[in-house]
């Protein structure tokens, strides 16, 4: 039986942490505290007798769902169109992300790099609310500012996200094709995007998921599908028809995020 008698390697000390470390962790520390000193939550509140009569008597309310068969083929109208405007805000903001990420990681020079993660920087920034209320102005009510306020915001958030899987990709292998005669835009297809193209469907599937989300809260401001429905029947308090609506969501919600996980599993492997 051999006997391994060699020295073990101890393990070295972590580094010391630096002081401007130690800095940023106290003033999120004091952001934290100042932020709950300054709010009056009144927790307390929150729990008394009134306050859960009134939730109880609001959530009775919802029950049972209206389950009309009219009512319910509205609904699944609405359901359809919300995951249109969905399916297809997505896509549109993953066409307009492909170019903008191709500036945004830098190979159109410093430039054009700057300006276009300016510009990316302004279209996620502004939420879909905010981006649905100005299209809404110029398209009317409907799904269509819906869906070109998701195709804005989401076109910021995907361009980023490809600009930074582009520039984490190892440039060895399309150097090697240029080296060899290649043109730029074949070795960049043939060896950079094959590598970046898994991690950029799963950004935009992601994003899908969100998307639904999001679509279901635009119909708040008149932008169709579910939202819209949700607002309607809520303002005339019309309870058992939002409880179906709300349903309805949540079905949805799920569908998709199944789909897109099967699909995220399928292209990943």
């Amino acid at each position: 039986m051999k006997v391994d008698n060699a020295p073990r390697t101890a393990i070295p000390a972590p580094p010391p942490r630096q002081a401007s470390t130690w800095l940023i962790l106290g003033g999120l520390l004091a952001l934290i505290v100042a932020s709950f000193a300054s709010l009056p939550l009144q927790w307390s509140a929150f729990f008394t007798r009134e306050a859960i009569d009134s939730a109880s008597e609001f959530l009775a309310g919802f029950a049972p769902p209206d389950t009309a068969p009219a009512f319910l083929a509205k609904t699944l109208v609405a359901f359809w169109e919300t995951l249109a405007m969905s399916a297809i805000g997505t896509i549109l903001a993953a066409l307009v992300a492909m170019p903008l990420a191709l500036a945004g990681a830098g190979r159109m020079g410093r430039t054009a790099r700057a300006v276009t993660r300016l510009v990316l920087n302004v279209l996620r920034s502004i939420p879909e609310l905010v981006w649905a209320a100005v299209l809404l102005v110029l398209a009317g009510l409907g799904p269509l500012a819906g869906t070109l306020a998701l195709a804005a915001h989401t076109a910021g958030v995907l361009g980023r996200l490809f600009a930074d899987a582009l520039e984490n990709i190892e440039p060895h292998a399309e150097q090697s094709l240029r080296t060899n005669g290649a043109r730029p835009l074949a070795a960049f297809l043939y060896a950079t995007l094959p590598q970046a193209l898994p991690q950029m469907l799963s950004y935009t599937l992601y994003r899908w998921e969100n998307n639904i989300r999001a679509a279901a809260v635009l119909g708040v401001v008149g932008a169709g599908g579910l939202g819209q429905m949700l607002k309607y029947h809520l303002s005339l308090f019309q309870m058992p028809s939002a409880a179906t609506v709300v349903i309805a969501m949540l079905v949805l919600v799920a569908l998709v995020d199944a789909a897109s996980y099967a699909l995220r599993r399928a292209l990943t492997r």
